[in-house]
């Protein structure tokens, strides 16, 4: 299992925000690919980036800063928000990102994540975003009543490279990683799965290490990371003890 550090850009600014609420956001840095430098040198592997704004506007808002970011580090990004045509995919891929995460396309259309997946084979992550284990789109701002697994099922046979799997009510609240709802979709599905949202200590490594029915490809880290309450040499020392 690797770790991932996420980089929120909002405004060009890198920021975190609690349970995906705009009105609730605090900024870590004036100068994201920095930030991403940063977690880079100390030995992140993968590093994931969302464009919030372009998450609610439903197309690319900061752009330029996820191609400088991309020409940053020397480790591969991952980027979602706003993603909503081949166009803004091929730009992506076009421009040093290894992957794109389509989340909101998946709910309105469906048959655009498998061409996309097909175009572009083992580029397009499938990020599926739930409240009580049903799906939300729109940068959270919509509530669906799809249930996240279902969603995961009709996308396995296809090549994608992983599901993020994101629980909004612990997203940026440090309050412990869903483990159990986790380990229900990665159970249930043939696809790597990357667990996020609310990780709070190295015990959310270890509860994630522990399960044994399934294995997780990476679990996500934001707040927890920018607050110093994690560490991030500690957390790959951890997920790499185990390995």
């Amino acid at each position: 299992m690797i770790i991932i550090p996420a980089v929120d850009i909002k405004n060009g600014q890198c920021v975190r925000l609690a349970q995906g609420d705009f009105g609730r956001v605090t900024i870590y840095s004036e100068n994201p690919p920095e930030m991403a430098r940063l977690w880079a040198e100390k030995g992140a592997e993968r590093i994931h980036i969302v464009d919030l704004d372009g998450s609610v506007a439903g197309l690319p808002q900061n752009a330029q800063v996820i191609v400088d970011i991309a020409g940053t580090v020397d480790v591969p990004i991952e980027v979602g928000g706003g993603i909503r045509n081949m166009e803004t995919i091929d730009y992506y891929l076009d421009n040093g990102v290894a992957n794109v995460i389509l989340g909101t396309a998946a709910v309105l259309d469906g048959e655009f994540v498998r061409r996309a997946a097909k175009k572009h084979p083992g580029k397009i992550i499938l990020g599926i975003d739930a409240l009580a284990g049903a799906v939300a789109v729109q940068g959270w701002t919509q509530k669906t009543g799809q249930n996240a697994v279902d969603l995961a099922r009709q996308f396995q046979d296809c090549e994608i490279m992983a599901i993020v799997y994101t629980d909004i009510q612990r997203d940026g609240m440090e309050t412990g990683v869903n483990v159990e709802q986790t380990r229900q979709l990665a159970r249930a599905v043939s696809v790597p799965v990357i667990a996020s949202g609310g990780v709070a200590t190295l015990a959310d490594i270890d509860a994630l290490l522990a399960v044994r029915d399934c294995s997780f490809y990476g679990v996500i880290i934001g707040r927890a990371l920018y607050t110093g309450a994690i560490s991030l040499e500690d957390a790959i020392a951890k997920a790499g003890a185990a390995s």
